[in-house]
């Protein structure tokens, strides 16, 4: 497996060696070693999330607030989406800024994001299975996010906002200088 760091510390890309022959394919999608000794810690994953969305779905921007922050390893099991990170610590110097990758079925690449980052994926093929691997569990209370168009931290999408199906829970999140404190 091969690990590239991001430009936000401790965002990185995994990209695992498949092996093609006649028959299929495989390749190793998560090793607990490799995968903590690639980014310098223990990372104890306690809960598995899939979603299916169709195009021009936009999940986002999700966090996970406090004692409940979540780090996410996150891929495309079908399809392909535009995955977005973004970095909500405040002491951090990348503070705001985001980093986006394509994953999808066909580079089987995955993006880990660390506690104190927000996620969003927009689904870019007809539609995607989204999975996602948390190091902790989901509490209700402590959700929490930003609007997906804030223009503080102006994401570039790669579809255009008239073919975004936003929820409308989504669209109502508040923008970066609204937001608050998420306890990072």
């Amino acid at each position: 497996m091969t690990i590239t760091p991001t430009p936000l510390a401790g965002c990185v890309v995994l990209t695992p060696r498949v092996f093609n022959d006649d028959r299929g394919y495989f390749f190793e999608s998560f090793n607990q070693l490799t995968f903590d000794n690639a980014i310098g810690y223990k990372v104890n994953f306690v809960q598995d999330n899939q979603s299916f969305s169709t195009k021009g779905v936009l999940r986002g921007l999700h966090l996970q607030k406090g004692d409940y922050a979540q780090s996410k390893l996150v891929r495309v099991i079908q399809g392909e989406v535009q995955d977005i990170a973004v970095d909500l610590r405040k002491n951090s110097p990348t503070y705001g800024q985001y980093f986006s990758v394509i994953l999808s079925a066909q580079n089987n690449q995955q993006l880990f994001i660390p506690k104190g980052f927000g996620h969003a994926f927009l689904v870019l093929s007809p539609s995607a299975v989204f999975q996602y691997k948390c190091d902790n569990y989901y509490n209700k209370a402590s959700e929490g996010g930003l609007h997906y168009a804030d223009p503080s931290i102006n994401i570039k999408w790669e579809l255009n906002e008239s073919e975004h199906l936003v929820s409308d829970k989504d669209k109502e999140l508040p923008f970066l200088k609204d937001a608050g404190d998420f306890g990072f």
